[in-house]
């Protein structure tokens, strides 16, 4: 898989603003890459020191149509926060 391919976009949520200030940053990142693959993408890509990943897997939810009995899905998507060294900030995410 592509170093580009594994790191979707990053996440930008209002906890995900907060978790800046301790380090953490959050990326959708592809549903078949495992941890060392999105450690190695995002040291590769922001040129940091990555400390740890956390994976999770977000359940995709239900859009129902208004006015209509129609119930359709949403895909899942898997988020990982990645924690990065002492001292080691993302500046393009920073902006």
């Amino acid at each position: 898989m592509n170093t580009y391919d594994i790191i979707v976009r990053p996440l930008e949520t209002e906890k995900a603003f907060a978790l800046r200030e301790q380090q953490q940053y959050v990326f959708v990142v592809h549903m078949k890459a495992n941890k060392l693959e999105i450690k190695r993408a995002v040291e590769e890509i922001y040129r940091v020191d990555v400390d740890r990943v956390r994976t999770m897997v977000m359940a995709g939810k239900a859009n129902k149509m208004r006015g209509r009995r129609v119930v359709r899905r949403r895909t899942p998507w898997k988020k990982a926060v990645v924690t990065l060294a002492a001292g080691e900030r993302i500046k393009a995410l920073e902006a």
